[in-house]
């Protein structure tokens, strides 16, 4: 049995192929070696996972990850699965060629990834030539999830969000100050706790204030995660992932301020992931 699973981190959607074909879809909490270590991530294979398949039985495990970016990183993820899957071979890749694979297969393109996250990287039909580093919810991840929250709640905490949306943020939520701080600089896995408020700016989104705090991050991927290729005007844009997927309209709107044509919209990659290996098998 072959393991296929595109790992983000907030999800890990799991494949099982057993004799060429599907046999299993699970899902399990994600995890991103910059965030979380071996343990972590070993604990939720054995809780989430473990119970749904022989694990004895898995021959390979490709494995495409948020944070799987360096072999320092990779290392991590590759820890916890030998302890789990004692048989198999390990694969560890970037979450990047999962989204080159599924969206440009062989064709030439500009993949990009919209989730709790946000990266992209230039693919020319065989392989990841160009990418950027990515800086993560801190410093970068323009668009994403979490960037999309971070800029919520700096509005937010400095009492600059509109009335009815701040009126609604407080009945939603019922957070203070100090339970937001404490989440982000305290807890574990800021960027999902960041990325959790996407879901409430899409809900106001036609709000003319949450409308321009979204195209703004839009404007920002796009100069800093796209335009940096010097053929992203001569290539599709392809994009994966929940924000993707939900604010594609506004995605494409903006792409064409910058001569972007923007290309597929898929929210995860697994399927064509699944596809992809066994064409290639």
């Amino acid at each position: 049995m072959i393991l296929i699973a595109d790992g983000g981190s907030t999800k890990t959607d799991w494949r099982l192929i057993k004799e060429g074909r599907e046999y299993k879809q699970i899902q399990t909490s994600g995890f991103n070696p910059y965030l979380v270590g071996s343990d972590e991530i070993e604990e939720i294979l054995w809780k989430e996972l473990q119970p749904y398949i022989d694990n004895n039985e898995v021959v390979a495990v490709y494995y495409y990850g948020a944070g799987c970016s360096t072999p320092v990183k990779n290392m991590i993820v590759e820890n916890a699965f030998e302890k789990v899957f004692t048989n198999a071979k390990l694969y560890i890749s970037h979450d990047l060629l999962a989204a080159a694979h599924a969206l440009c297969g062989d064709e030439e393109g500009i993949a990009a990834i919209l989730g709790t996250g946000s990266n992209s990287c230039y693919y020319d039909g065989k392989n990841i030539t160009e990418g950027i580093f990515s800086l993560g919810y801190f410093f970068g991840d323009e668009g994403s999830g979490a960037y999309l929250g971070k800029q919520l709640l700096i509005a937010y905490l400095h009492k600059e969000l509109p009335e009815e949306i701040d009126a609604k943020f407080r009945e939603k939520y019922a957070l203070s100050n100090e339970n937001i701080l404490d989440a982000v600089y305290t807890k574990p896995a800021p960027s999902r706790f960041l990325a959790s408020f996407s879901n409430f700016i899409n809900d106001n989104r036609d709000h003319p204030y949450m409308y321009n705090l979204i195209t703004e991050a839009f404007r920002g991927f796009y100069k800093y995660q796209v335009c940096c290729y010097s053929k992203h005007k001569d290539v599709p844009v392809h994009f994966v992932g929940s924000v993707a997927f939900h604010y594609r309209d506004i995605l494409t709107k903006v792409g064409l301020e910058f001569g972007i044509n923007t290309g597929k919209f898929i929210q995860a990659p697994i399927d064509g992931l699944v596809e992809y290996h066994h064409e290639n098998q």
